[in-house]
């Protein structure tokens, strides 16, 4: 589960959402950055309540593919341990993508759905979160494809279901955390963006690790090395 929430921060620091969240704040608040800034208790209780429901929104979708990742596991559990080679694969070709030792078109595909209008209501906010979920998966999909190759391999729906919940959460806090201090949002992210080739290339090894586990049937090993962490915490 911790892995997983730090997946979702890494998703939030992505070079295609990091660089969006100014415009997403003011697209369901209604209002323009400069407001954002220093915005009034009304226009600050609008943006907080419109971001959380924009949060339910992409969480809907990706607790959806948890389940959906899960009932596919559970159903061709018989080849599970070949779906989770093949997923190895797949993960780690996603893993070379990030570090960029080649890239894969694909994983540009610009589908944001610019035709969704922005809304300062909580109704309008909600569609939005479910774009941003549907249109930027592409984008997430290196990161979300671990995230899913983990649900499936959980034991019931609730567990995957719940595993996407924590991903939605990494990604929640920290757009939560900007909604709150957006001067600084700005400022934090005029420092960090000469860092994002550096974090996407750290992000790609590690899923070329997890990668790596999966192929050679070693998954296990993490969660045996984090119950071995908690034990010596205690």
């Amino acid at each position: 589960m911790i892995l997983v929430f730090v997946a979702g921060l890494t998703s939030f620091l992505s070079p295609c959402v990091l660089p969006l969240v100014p415009g997403y704040l003011s697209l369901i608040s209604g209002v323009g950055l400069e407001e954002l800034k220093a915005p009034q208790a009304q226009l600050m209780r609008r943006v907080m309540v419109n971001s959380i429901v924009f949060i339910l929104g992409f969480s809907v979708v990706f607790i959806a593919l948890g389940l959906a990742a899960t009932g596919v596991g559970q159903v061709l559990g018989i080849y599970k341990n070949t779906i989770a080679r093949i997923a190895g694969v797949v993960i780690i070709l996603f893993g070379l993508h990030l570090t960029g030792i080649f890239k894969i078109k694909a994983l540009y595909t610009d589908a944001r759905l610019h035709h969704v209008k922005g809304s300062s209501t909580p109704i309008g906010a909600f569609v939005i979160g479910f774009a941003f979920a549907f249109g930027w998966t592409p984008c997430l999909g290196p990161i979300l494809s671990g995230v899913l190759a983990v649900a499936a391999e959980e034991s019931t729906l609730l567990k995957g279901a719940l595993l996407l919940a924590i991903y939605s959460l990494g990604l929640a806090v920290p757009f939560l955390l900007t909604a709150l201090l957006m001067e600084r949002f700005l400022k934090f992210y005029s420092r960090f963006r000469s860092h994002m080739h550096a974090l996407e290339v750290a992000s790609g090894g590690l899923l070329i690790a997890l990668g790596v586990l999966l192929v050679s049937g070693r998954f296990t090993m993490i969660s045996n090395w984090l119950s071995f962490l908690n034990r010596f915490a205690l």
